[in-house]
């Protein structure tokens, strides 16, 4: 599967599922936008991983809730690299809290991130990205449970997939794919921060394999949708979860 000659960028990719599909990405042949918000020494870390094994990487600052910073974002891209062939919309908070402790701050916090970043970075990709590009969304398989505390984590990723699939005919003329990855529980430093055995063991049960998913587990979702082998595919939300129930 091949990326030779493509540019991608990856929002959010300092750590976590980002930092691993970046890395994948790179390892294909792509060329890799590094997007981070606030952790410039990681997204500079992994920019000379991605170097040290033969590929090019750049980290570019961006806050995606900011339609400003998007377009920047995509801007300083084309200034380096030329042009866009990918699109991974990673960048992402989840802030759990009952209804009764909502506020509007977080409210907008969260929508501003997770909906609005995607929003808009789908916009950017329609202006500037390269005929026959890939966009990659993110859900979250909690959107099909029924989980206390998650109405608005729940909210801003089915507003994602809605995104996705009425976007899905505006880029067919352009031959540009654009499908979401929901995820289950994935075992990254921020999942099991402050989570003791006990919850992490009942999350591990939820699933087919009484495991929690690796960040690879996703990188290779990622990396096999923004290859040649998916054209047909778009429009789609396809939970990556290991059976999770």
């Amino acid at each position: 599967m091949s990326l030779n000659g493509k540019v991608a960028i990856v929002t959010g990719a300092s750590r976590g599922i980002g930092r691993q599909i970046a890395l994948q990405l790179a390892e294909a042949g792509a060329k890799v936008v590094v997007n981070y918000i606030s952790n410039e020494a990681k997204a500079d870390e992994l920019v000379k991983s991605i170097e040290q094994a033969g590929g090019e990487a750049a980290a570019i600052r961006a806050n995606v809730g900011k339609l400003s910073e998007v377009e920047a974002l995509f801007t300083k891209t084309l200034e380096r690299f030329g042009h866009v062939d990918i699109l991974v919309n990673n960048a992402g908070i989840m802030e759990v809290a009952t209804i009764a402790d909502v506020t509007e701050e977080l409210f907008d916090r969260n929508f501003d991130i997770n909906v609005k970043g995607t929003y808009f970075a789908c916009q950017q990709a329609n202006l500037h990205m390269a005929q026959g590009g890939t966009i990659i969304n993110f859900s979250t398989s909690v959107a099909g449970a029924m989980l206390p505390g998650y109405s608005i984590y729940a909210a801003t990723k089915g507003a994602v997939e809605q995104i996705t699939r009425q976007l899905a005919k505006e880029f067919g003329p352009k031959g540009i794919t654009i499908n979401t990855i929901a995820p289950g529980q994935v075992a990254t430093e921020l999942f099991l921060n402050g989570k003791s055995e006990e919850l992490i063991d009942s999350y591990r049960r939820m699933n087919a394999f009484g495991r929690l998913g690796e960040v690879e587990d996703i990188a290779n979702a990622v990396e096999l949708l923004v290859s040649d082998k998916s054209r047909w595919i778009t429009g789609q939300t396809i939970r990556v979860n290991g059976g999770f129930n």
